[in-house]
């Protein structure tokens, strides 16, 4: 039977890695964001530990562990108030894919990388008139030969300045049908023929967004991931990481927000009594407090169906923690900000920051409507809307 109580290790990994979120914290992130620069030490640091590979398997220098590892060690970080972004996709997205569908010769090349930090990926499935429908993306790969040649575009893709590679999400004729069907590619940021121009954004962080553009781009027979024929089995395995790891930052950005507003409101002082003892204060952060227990039980439950090998199962919870992660964190945000009246507005805080990145969390890695469509359609059985 699957256990959704986390273990003693587990909870010792989230202290250690809330330790060392701490030593950085909102300060570090939102400076970094502010300078142009990369949060370059705390991965440098977080990697050193083991943090970054957690759950990389042992044989590629991994520490071994699941998804649900992971989570905890995103959570943590955003927690102690530096959201990594480019966690949520590098180890997590592409380093499941490629630990659970690439050949023995592609695990040894790309995943021992991810556990040293040495190595960041990016991961590009969306585009401009596809949306959340993966079956309709234009990107095509065609077979010349022993190689593929790549051509078409993705939009918002994290980190691609800082990824030595990006996994991208094409689609393939199939040789008997004539079928389109998806196929899993890795491609060199710096591959001739491929481009990458930055998306100017609203938000607040060192990592950035980008539009790709792919012209005839020449890549090896080595470069498919996995088998050419499983594309889209190979794709929803990491599509569940992504949700797991996207709840659990949202729910640590929860807490980090929440934690600030209940400082706040136990040491500000209106005719000498804290402004926490108010009602009006007091209950709406409470009321989110519970709000973000539940999103991060279900996000437990999420990685540990997972790790278990239930998919099904798991996509279910994945979806609904990802839904009830990003609703709480909105409004953890929102009410930290109301908390600190006027003050919620002064950078120093670091809360007004938070507010568009926060609000990402209920449009990406996928939106609420697409997250509910979901629960509506395999949850509830109700007739699909689309």
């Amino acid at each position: 039977m699957t256990s959704f109580v986390e273990s003693q290790e587990r909870r010792d990994l989230r202290a250690a890695v809330f330790q060392l979120g701490s030593r950085y914290g909102e300060s570090y992130f939102y400076s970094a964001a502010a300078r142009g620069a990369k949060t370059t030490e705390l991965w440098g640091e977080a990697a050193k530990a083991g943090y970054l590979g957690v759950s990389i398997p042992e044989e590629y220098g991994g520490g071994g562990g699941d998804i649900g590892d992971l989570a905890a060690v995103v959570e943590e970080l955003a927690t102690a108030g530096c959201p990594l972004l480019l966690l949520v996709v590098s180890p997590a997205i592409v380093g499941t894919i490629i630990a659970r569908s690439g050949t023995d010769e592609q695990r040894r090349r790309w995943l021992p990388g991810l556990a040293t930090g040495e190595a960041r990926y990016a991961f590009g499935i969306t585009e401009p008139d596809a949306g959340s429908n993966s079956h309709q993306i234009i990107t095509r790969a065609r077979r010349d030969g022993d190689d593929w040649i790549l051509n078409g575009r993705k939009t918002y893709i994290s980190g691609v300045d800082e990824a030595g590679h990006v996994l991208v999400v094409g689609r393939t004729e199939d040789a008997r049908t004539g079928k389109l069907k998806p196929a899993l590619f890795m491609v060199p940021t710096g591959a001739a023929g491929f481009e990458y121009q930055p998306i100017e954004t609203g938000l607040v962080s060192p990592e950035k967004q980008f539009s790709l553009f792919f012209d005839d781009v020449r890549l090896p027979a080595d470069a498919l991931v996995g088998r050419e024929d499983a594309g889209l089995d190979q794709l929803f395995a990491g599509l569940n990481p992504e949700r797991i790891m996207a709840a659990s930052q949202a729910t640590g950005t929860a807490r980090w927000a929440l934690r600030k507003a209940v400082d706040y409101a136990g040491q500000r002082k209106v005719w000498d009594t804290p402004i926490g003892a108010h009602q009006a204060i007091a209950h709406p952060l409470a009321q989110i407090h519970v709000e973000v227990e539940a999103a991060r039980l279900l996000t437990q439950k999420a990685a540990a169906l997972d790790a278990a090998g239930d998919l099904l199962a798991a996509g279910e919870a994945a979806n609904m923690a990802k839904y009830a992660a990003a609703e709480a964190a909105c409004k953890a945000v929102d009410q930290a900000i109301q908390t600190h009246g006027g003050n919620g507005l002064a950078t120093e805080y670091g809360l007004v920051q938070a507010l568009a990145n926060v609000r990402l969390s209920r449009i990406a890695p996928v939106s609420r409507e697409m997250a509910l469509n979901f629960i509506a359609q395999f949850s509830l059985k109700l007739p699909r809307s689309y």
